[in-house]
């Protein structure tokens, strides 16, 4: 029972969109000649931590504030229900942020090695930032997700440092023509975060917790649910345009369609309990798509 109480802890289906990032900044590493298996292993490693570590770290804030209850929409976790202890939970952050930060450091030192010092210095910085942002989530008095903060964090660290910060340990370089899928991945990220924010907005407002959508209420949250997903499609299909796609390479179309039905599903939706199942589409549709860019950089 506790292992599953764990892995229920660690919502092993956020995982997916957690490596969307680290796939494409990879593979169009690897489309330019730039291929180490090894930094794509520990690459997804970090970023499987940080992720994980998130979830502990999220469960475990929420659980002691009291913001998970009994009218919590969601799936039960584990702290509020009481299958682990706050202070089990509290462990369990402390040692997934040191092995992160373990497999961080072996990263660093897989692409820089004991040269280029200063990219090595600011990639430790970089993780160590990761690692507190991950933690601040929700956990201390100062924790961002009660101050609508959250995307922004989402967007930097699954977006633009997921993929281009990616792409830089095998290149050593930035390529401004990535910025495109870096800003679409983590538009896609803060779209899977907005649904949730969507979907509690009811009991985050009554336990205090402002995330944006709380403090821009449930009409404008859509609105701005429609945007970022349609700008995340936009600037895909632009970057395929500039990169000179050949028709076959535009498999990546395919995940468009559940997105775009996803957004007619969230204008139709008023009750907040149903846009539960749409985490889990828009998380591995943004994983689809990702997977099936990484092909088409191939082709």
């Amino acid at each position: 029972m506790k292992i599953r109480a764990w892995l229920q802890a660690a919502r092993l289906r956020t995982l997916p969109l957690s490596v969307s990032g680290i796939l494409v900044g990879s593979f169009y590493a690897f489309s330019q000649g730039f291929t180490n298996w090894l930094i794509l292993l520990f690459s997804l490693l970090t970023t499987l931590g940080l992720q994980v570590l998130s979830n502990f770290a999220n469960d475990y804030g929420d659980g002691v504030k009291g913001t998970d209850d009994e009218n919590r929409i969601g799936p039960a976790r584990a702290v509020q229900s009481g299958a682990i202890t706050a202070a089990a939970m509290k462990k369990a952050v402390a040692l997934t942020a040191g092995l992160t930060l373990a497999t961080a450091v072996i990263l660093i030192y897989i692409s820089f090695g004991k040269a280029d010092f200063a990219y090595s210095v600011f990639f430790f910085l970089l993780g160590v930032a990761a690692i507190s942002a991950a933690i601040k989530y929700t956990v201390g008095n100062s924790a961002y997700g009660y101050r609508g903060l959250g995307d922004v964090f989402v967007f930097i660290f699954f977006g633009l440092v997921s993929v281009l910060g990616c792409y830089f340990l095998y290149a050593k370089n930035l390529d401004t023509l990535l910025v495109l899928p870096a800003v679409s991945v983590g538009l896609l990220s803060v779209a899977v975060l907005n649904l949730n924010n969507m979907r509690d907005r009811v009991t985050d407002a009554l336990a205090g917790k402002n995330t944006l959508v709380v403090k821009i209420g449930a009409v404008r949250a859509k609105q701005y649910h429609y945007i970022i997903i349609s700008t995340a499609l936009t600037l895909t299909m632009l970057f395929a345009i500039l990169m000179g796609f050949r028709v076959v390479q535009y498999i990546f179309i395919v995940a468009y369609l559940p997105l775009i039905w996803h957004l007619v599903v969230v204008k139709r939706n008023d009750i907040p309990k149903a846009l539960d199942p749409e985490l889990k589409k828009v998380a591995l549709s943004t994983f689809l798509l990702s997977v099936l860019l990484c092909i088409a950089l191939q082709l």
